[in-house]
């Protein structure tokens, strides 16, 4: 089978470059000495999650037989598939304790994490409590606690034994232009979370886990101590978002939408394709950094950005709008035509498929099809 074959739109997943993804990040982590925790919010994959684990840094510190998760479908999903070390890195609410109790009871070994006294105390009454870690706010100011706020110790309290620790995310890391800003965030996120842990551990409560990560700061960071390990997810694939803040190259991005030309527009240089929002996501981040990609960017069938900046300009429900670079000559394929685009924010165009047609060099040869889990 080959990419010609295929029905359009259609996600294709380019193994060699998630290989050197997921090699450059072990490395990354390795050479820290620190435990590599993949996220696999994005990927939803036990076949990319296996390629993930297999790696190991220099010291063999990315060793890692665990991941992080973002649903409770995702932590029963690869529960099947034998994982048994899993962080569910979204606050729990009490209603769904019991349906972690039933994922532990079958041997799935998930943690939880919450910012609240009120959860904290319900996770301890109930009759099977979870491992919980307390979630710190590092910047982000989405959820958790400053390192200093009062409550973190009374919620340890209310834990007792079932504490395992405090977790963060550098969210905010997206926000940075530069290097120096991605190492400036990495260095608070981990100051602010080796903070939390250590007046923990002087109040008397243990915390053995210190969980940072985002794939910028993990990156970017040059000092972990502290830190026992660092979760990533986006790093795997890429997309054009990441590509513009530095954490990685273009010819880095491993998955883009394949689409077919449905249309013309020459008096507007325009073409229409079948990739739409329902394909490609309705994401715009790359809009906040001065390289507005709209809604991806045109691709040939080797994956490479070979159009100038022809991007997806606007993304209706099954129909794309693609205006040609207008440093280029016009050109305008044939119907039917095929060209893949790479994805502004590859988390939530990934999720809209719910498989992957894997290749893995330029003859557009389909190797193998990876099934996608999904649902909450």
């Amino acid at each position: 089978m080959r990419l010609s074959d295929l029905p359009t739109p259609c996600l294709v997943l380019d193994r060699r470059i998630l290989a050197r993804n997921l090699a450059n990040m072990a490395y990354a982590t390795g050479r820290h000495g620190v435990r590599l925790r993949p996220h696999m919010k994005t990927a939803k994959s036990i076949d990319v999650a296996r390629m993930a684990l297999s790696l190991n840094g220099p010291e063999g510190a990315a060793d890692s037989g665990g991941i992080t998760v973002s649903t409770l479908a995702e932590a029963e999903y690869f529960a099947g598939h034998g994982l048994v070390d899993m962080i569910y890195a979204v606050g729990i609410t009490p209603q769904k304790l019991d349906q972690v109790a039933k994922l532990n009871a079958s041997g799935a070994g998930l943690s939880i994490i919450t910012d609240d006294l009120d959860v904290a105390a319900a996770i301890a009454t109930h009759p099977a409590p979870a491992r919980t870690l307390i979630e710190i706010d590092t910047g982000e100011h989405r959820g958790g606690l400053s390192p200093e706020d009062d409550a973190l110790l009374a919620i340890a309290g209310q834990l007792g034994g079932h504490l395992a620790g405090v977790i963060t995310h550098a969210g905010h890391s997206y926000g940075a232009r530069s290097m120096q800003d991605l190492a400036r965030i990495a260095e608070d996120e981990r100051r602010g979370a080796v903070r939390a842990a250590q007046r923990l551990r002087e109040a008397g409560f243990a915390a053995p886990i210190v969980s940072v990560g985002s794939s910028p700061t993990a990156l970017a960071g040059s000092n972990f101590d502290g830190v026992t390990e660092i979760r990533a997810g986006v790093y795997m694939f890429g997309d054009l978002f990441q590509a513009e803040i530095g954490t990685h190259g273009i010819a880095d991005i491993a998955v883009s939408v394949l689409t077919s030309v449905i249309g013309h527009r020459p008096a507007q240089r325009r073409l229409l394709v079948d990739a739409g929002a329902i394909a490609l996501s309705k994401d715009r981040s790359t809009q906040a950094t001065g390289n507005d990609q709209g809604f991806g960017l045109l691709a040939d069938m080797a994956g490479r950005a070979a159009f100038g900046r022809t991007v997806v300009v606007t993304a209706y429900q099954e129909h794309g709008v693609v205006e040609l670079d207008p440093k280029m000559p016009l050109f305008m394929p044939p119907i039917g035509t095929r060209f893949r685009i790479l994805p502004n924010h590859t988390c939530l165009t990934a999720a809209a498929h719910d498989r992957y047609f894997v290749i893995d060099d330029d003859s557009e040869t389909v190797t193998a099809i990876w099934p996608r889990t999904g649902g909450w």
